[in-house]
């Protein structure tokens, strides 16, 4: 199978055009073909363009567990940038279909970054099942402990679930330690994406990531729209945001209807070819 890797301010993706690939690779593959070991290594595959009554391309989103995502902002951003780059789109806006929802995408001259409307943030959380309060409150932080640490939470939906943790200090170590456990707690019955959130200033925010079926992950799309959405929703940021993560920076922008507008980078790294022997080899020792 051919592939074209590109990353996303360090999160990377394997992007398989279904006219080199009869078919979506299963999940077991999927997991072989990301290993950082044993296959091409990346965050995830993304497989399209894909025929759709729904918008000008498809696209389905594989995270490297096997599981299939709704959305990924800089999953988006490769994808456009991907067909930039073998001509099928211009400098014109152009639409995509995920399972998260359509959304916009506009690649600037020279492609040197590309925005993606990636559709409305969700605080109520409908298919959450949390008791307590009524649904309108459902709105405001919630109160979840986790390894001994009580924590507020706060949960936003852009086509896929997220947690944000907003916090006075963040490190890589609490995502992983932390962010691994709520990932999987009870309250979130498909799993999450979590951020943990230092407010900077009014317009810019620093976080870090656990992905889900990822883990922690340099650089996030859609956990920088969560998390901005949330800063501006609970009223420590403007509309206007500045998202600082390990892998570099994302610029987000917050509509009065909480719709969000990401726009950041997305580079080429290679074109690779997968050997079908890589799926036979046993790394169980």
């Amino acid at each position: 199978m051919k592939f074209f890797k590109y990353h996303a301010l360090g999160n990377d993706y394997l992007v398989l055009d279904p006219q080199h690939a009869n078919a979506l690779p299963s999940a077991e593959d999927t997991v072989r073909i990301c290993h950082r070991n044993f296959g091409l290594g990346s965050d995830g595959i993304l497989y399209g363009p894909l025929a759709t009554d729904n918008a000008d391309f498809g696209l389905r989103i594989m995270n490297p567990d096997g599981s299939e995502a709704e959305k990924s902002g800089n999953g988006l951003r490769i994808f456009a940038r991907y067909l930039y780059d073998i001509g099928k789109v211009n400098n014109d806006a152009f639409t995509v279909d995920t399972l998260g929802g359509v959304v916009t995408c506009k690649i600037s001259d020279g492609a040197a970054s590309i925005t993606v409307d990636m559709g409305k943030v969700t605080f109520a959380m409908d298919h959450i099942p949390l008791d307590g309060p009524e649904q309108a409150a459902r709105e405001i932080g919630q109160q979840l402990t986790i390894n001994g640490t009580d924590y507020t939470v706060y949960l936003a939906d852009i086509g896929n679930p997220h947690c944000v943790v907003p916090l006075p200090e963040i490190s890589a170590a609490l995502a992983c330690q932390d962010g691994a456990a709520i990932e999987v707690d009870s309250t979130f019955p498909n799993r999450t994406n979590v951020q943990f959130l230092k407010v900077i200033d009014r317009n810019n925010i620093q976080i870090e990531i656990w992905e889900r079926g990822a883990g922690y992950t340099l650089a996030s799309g859609s956990s920088s729209s969560a998390a901005a959405a949330v800063a501006h929703r609970i009223g420590l940021c403007d509309s206007t945001i500045t998202v600082h993560m390990p892998g570099g920076q994302i610029a987000i922008e917050i509509g009065a209807d909480y719709a969000v507008r990401m726009t950041g980078p997305a580079t080429r790294v290679a074109d690779m070819i997968f050997d079908p022997e890589a799926l036979s080899f046993s790394d169980k020792g």
